[in-house]
Order: C-alpha cells, then sequence, then structure tokens
C-alpha cells in the first residue's frame, strides 16, 4: 500500500515538472474532511482574532463568568494567546540561540543571561511590560492582550532556545563536511542542515513550551501590577475567580475544559509534527517502528489540497534552498574561525568593564538602603533554595530518566503517553498550594521542607520531556548494534543510551533548575504567608 502511494507521488510530482502546468485531480472524501476541518479552524481562530482587537478600559472590564458554558470561548482565547507566543519564542529562538551558537564571544554573554531569564519570575517581567503595553494601544484590549502574551513568551522561550541552541553544538562532523563539500552557504546549511537536525529535540521542547505556558496562564490573564488590575477572558482568568470564591466546582470545570484543549491541540498539531520530523532523525538504517498521526495521514492521502499546497512548498522550498551568493560558504561552529588574542583581551576587559558598571549602579542605588546582614541573609537564604533546588533536580532525574528513555524508544507508546504527560505538565500547581498548606498545618509539619516539592512540581517535566525527545532521536542502527553485542543492562544504560540522550538532558536539566528558581518565589510566597 505505501509503494502504491509512494510511486503515484512521484508520478505525480513527475508530470508537473514535464509539462510544467498544475492539473488537479479531483477531490475525494479526505479532501472533504481536511477541508471542513481546516474552514473550522480558520473560523475558530479568527473569531477569537476578532475578539482581541475591541476597546478596552479599565474602569468597563468584562466580567469573568463562572458559567461551564463560558468556558469554550476561554479556552479558545486562551490557546490563541499561547499560539502567538509560541510563534514569537520560534522567532527568539532562531535568532538568539543561532548567535550564541555561531558566535563564541556572543556565547559567554547570551547563555548565562538566558539562564538568568529564564530564572525570572512571570510576575517580574509583568511589573514593568504591563503598562508600557498599554500605553502602547490606548483604549484598545490590543495592549493588555499584548502583555498577556508577552508573559506567557517569558514561560515558553528560554526552553526552547537551549534546545535549539545544544542541536547546533552537536551537529554530527559528518553533515558538516558533506555540506562543505556541497559549498552550502550560511543559509543553505541553517536550513537544510542545522534546523532539521534540531526538529525533533525542537517540537518536544516546544510540546513542553506550550504546557509551560498553561502553568503559569492564571497570572497572565489575571494581571495584577500596583493599582492595576486586568482580567482578560481566558481559562486563567477563569481559575483565579474560581480560586478566589474558592468555587471547587469551577475549578474542576476548568482542568476538564484544559484537557479537553490540550488533547485538541495535540491531535491537530503536535502529533503530525512529531510524525513529520520523525525523517529528520539522524540514522543510517530505518526504524522498525515510526510515529503516526491520523492528521498527517489524512492531509498526505487528499487530492485537492496537496494540489493546491504544491506550489506553496515548492517555493518555500526553493526560498530555503537558495545559496543566496551574498552570504558566506559554511564554516564550521568553533573549528575554522580564527581566533585573535587581541580582540578576545579586548572582549573580555568589556566584559569586566560591564560587570563593574552594573555591580556599581547596584551598589549605589541599595547601598544606602542595606546593610552587609541584609547581604549575608541573600546569601544564606539563596544557599538553601539552591540546595534545595539541586536534591528535587537529582530526585527528578532518578525517577524521569528511566521513564522517559521508555517512552521515547517506544513510538507507538509516545503516541499515548503524549498527550497525558502534556495534560499533567499543563496543570497549574497553584491549584495544590491550598491543599498543601491544609495537610502542613493539619500535621504540624515544616513548610521549609515539606513546601519544596512545589518547586519541581511544574518544572520536572523538562527533564521528561527532553529525554523524550533523545530518546527519540537516538539512531536505530546504534540500538542493533548494541543489540547485536549482547550489551547488558547496567552497561547498556551506562555506555549506549545515556551517553546518547546526555545532551538532551543537560538542556532540561537547566531549564527545569531555571523554572525551579522562577518557582521559588510562589514556595516563600506559601511559606511566609
Amino acid at each position: 500500500m505505501q509503494d502504491k502511494y509512494s510511486a503515484g507521488v512521484v508520478e505525480h510530482h513527475a508530470q508537473i515538472l514535464t509539462e510544467r502546468a498544475w492539473h488537479l485531480r479531483s477531490p475525494n472524501w479526505r479532501d472533504l474532511v481536511a477541508l471542513a476541518l481546516l474552514l473550522a479552524l480558520i473560523l475558530l481562530l479568527g473569531s477569537g482574532a476578532h475578539q482581541m482587537l475591541g476597546p478596552f478600559a479599565t474602569a468597563q472590564q468584562p466580567e469573568i463568568s463562572l458559567s461551564a458554558a463560558a468556558l469554550p470561548a476561554y479556552a479558545l482565547r486562551t490557546t490563541i494567546r499561547m499560539l502567538a507566543a509560541i510563534v514569537a519564542s520560534l522567532i527568539f529562538t532562531f535568532t538568539y540561540a543561532t548567535l550564541a551558537a555561531k558566535s563564541r564571544r556572543a556565547e559567554m554573554v547570551l547563555i548565562p543571561l538566558l539562564d538568568v531569564l529564564q530564572s525570572v519570575p512571570v510576575l517580574g517581567y509583568l511589573s514593568f511590560t504591563v503598562v508600557f503595553f498599554v500605553s502602547l494601544f490606548p483604549g484598545s484590549i490590543l495592549g493588555p492582550e499584548l502583555a498577556a502574551i508577552f508573559a506567557i513568551f517569558t514561560s515558553q522561550a528560554w526552553n526552547m532556545a537551549f534546545s535549539f541552541f545544544q542541536a547546533l553544538r552537536t551537529v554530527p562532523h559528518d553533515l558538516a563536511e558533506a555540506s562543505r563539500s556541497f559549498r552550502f552557504s550560511a543559509w543553505q546549511y541553517f536550513w537544510r542542515v542545522e534546523v532539521p537536525f534540531a526538529m525533533p529535540g525542537l517540537i518536544w521542547n516546544t510540546m513542553m513550551s506550550m504546557s509551560g505556558g498553561w502553568f503559569f496562564v492564571v497570572a497572565s490573564e489575571a494581571i495584577s501590577v500596583g493599582n492595576l488590575q486586568i482580567s482578560l477572558p481566558g481559562i486563567g482568568s477563569y481559575v483565579a475567580r474560581a480560586i478566589q470564591e474558592r468555587n471547587l466546582h469551577a475549578v474542576w470545570w476548568a482542568i476538564l475544559a484544559m484537557t479537553v484543549t490540550i488533547l485538541a491541540y495535540d491531535q491537530l498539531l503536535f502529533r503530525p509534527l512529531v510524525a513529520w520530523a520523525d525523517k529528520f532523525r539522524y540514522e543510517q538504517t530505518a526504524a522498525q517502528s515510526v510515529p503516526r498521526s491520523w492528521i498527517l495521514s489524512l492531509l498526505r492521502q487528499t487530492n485537492l489540497l496537496r494540489d493546491f499546497g504544491q506550489p506553496i512548498g515548492v517555493m518555500i522550498q526553493s526560498l530555503l534552498r537558495a545559496r543566496l551568493a551574498f552570504l558566506p560558504p559554511h564554516i564550521r561552529i568553533g573549528r575554522e574561525v580564527p581566533k585573535s588574542t587581541v580582540i578576545d583581551l579586548l572582549w573580555y576587559v568589556t566584559l569586566i568593564l560591564a560587570i563593574g558598571y552594573i555591580a556599581a549602579s547596584l551598589w549605589k542605588y541599595t547601598g544606602a538602603a542595606l546593610s552587609w546582614s541584609d547581604v549575608s541573609d541573600a546569601v544564606r537564604n539563596g544557599g538553601l533554595t539552591l540546595l534545595r533546588v539541586t536534591v528535587l533536580i537529582a530526585t527528578a532525574t532518578v525517577i524521569w530518566v528511566p521513564i522517559g528513555v521508555a517512552i521515547g524508544l517506544r513510538p507507538s507508546l509516545a503516541e499515548k503517553v503524549q498527550p497525558l504527560a502534556q495534560s499533567l505538565a499543563a496543570f497549574p500547581a497553584n491549584l495544590l498550594f491550598p491543599i498543601a498548606v491544609y495537610l502542613i498545618v493539619r500535621f504540624d509539619l515544616s513548610p521549609v521542607i515539606w513546601l519544596s516539592p512545589l518547586l519541581i512540581l511544574g518544572t520536572q517535566w523538562y527533564i521528561l520531556f527532553n529525554v523524550i525527545a533523545g530518546a527519540s532521536a537516538f539512531p536505530s542502527d546504534f540500538r542493533e548494534a548494541a543489540a547485536s553485542f549482547r550489551i547488558p543492562g547496567w552497561h547498556w544504560w551506562r555506555d549506549v543510551i545515556l551517553p546518547g540522550i546526555f545532551p538532551y538532558y543537560v538542556t532540561g536539566a537547566i531549564t527545569a533548575s531555571g523554572g525551579a528558581w522562577n518557582a521559588s518565589i510562589t514556595q516563600v510566597l506559601v511559606t511566609t504567608s
């Protein structure tokens, strides 16, 4: 069946190339189903986007209804904000991570800065961005909407950038050598080698970013900065009001709506992307089992939609494969670029001066209000938080690395677990805070110790998703070689799979630790309240 389908595709493409004309084939039932789905998505997204362009007044904000009938519209608005933030995160990833990977000097600044940015709580960004966006579009709901999208962006972009940076730094040598043999320009190498190689891991981290957006959606939609209170229609505002009114029934309705929404975009977006990106796996032999998607299979077997989409695909491929003569040939990262001692020295001096200027400015503004005892308290409490984060990351590693490997090496299992993992990662941890506080008070437990697991509750999934991405990208020929040599249990873990997934794990551990620092402010607030 697959051979007949492939032969039909080749014949169709050959006819297009020889006759230089597009002949539309008769639509089949799959065209009708796909067209109905496409039109429904366009209408839903268009309707939700239209509602984000209306007038806005702080004194006359729309009331958030706790009726279950309002949840479909709220879920649509929240999903549109999250998809817009994902698009912005992808643009940021392709620019920021690429610059950090291509320039050794830029990496010295951008990667530590990225680690700091991911540790800043979402509320820290809202404190200065809300007023900016509201003043940028006065009298329009677009200002608060952009502020919410930016807040969601700050919970999505960092792990995607780390994932793409890791992939750019681990492109296999033989791929780089082959690209130089074909004299690829930097543009061609980026789109034909680096992006395809990074695609499997990037898609799994994009899934994690969507779930991370749900984790912070309450703070993003129910905005409270000083005297400014803004509640945008969405599941986050619905949950915030339900918690405020202690309406447990409404909270369960919100969880149900969130779960249905995650299942919907998993089947319509992420499952097709995972199945499509499987062709970019770097291996010498074909995998025995591959991911599947009913949406992707449906689209591949349409007639009319494929005929209409073919010119667009050809145009995009022509753009991505263009040589662009004004760009230099590809030079492998960190290999052929000559190092200049003088430029390096000037760069180090500039960095030292910049750090010294920032430190002096901080001391100027805070020195009068803070004493050395305050500094020692900050260092001591920061050390305690670091200890908690380290212990929890180690615990999450022991739990989730074996599970992630088992899922990633079995595409059929990943197909079933993927939506469940997204739902668990998206579960707002603040819904469990009242339960945690009640149990601590009820059994007279220490808040400092027993609230610590809340730090890792939402960020442990970064480790799981990255390990799944690493295991799913592990070459099949390596697995077959290990099976041929009959490598036993612990040696298989130590010599085969752990080295293969280690770059992915490092990315997951870094982003998980940053997320744990981000969540530490919530744990401290619960402890002190």
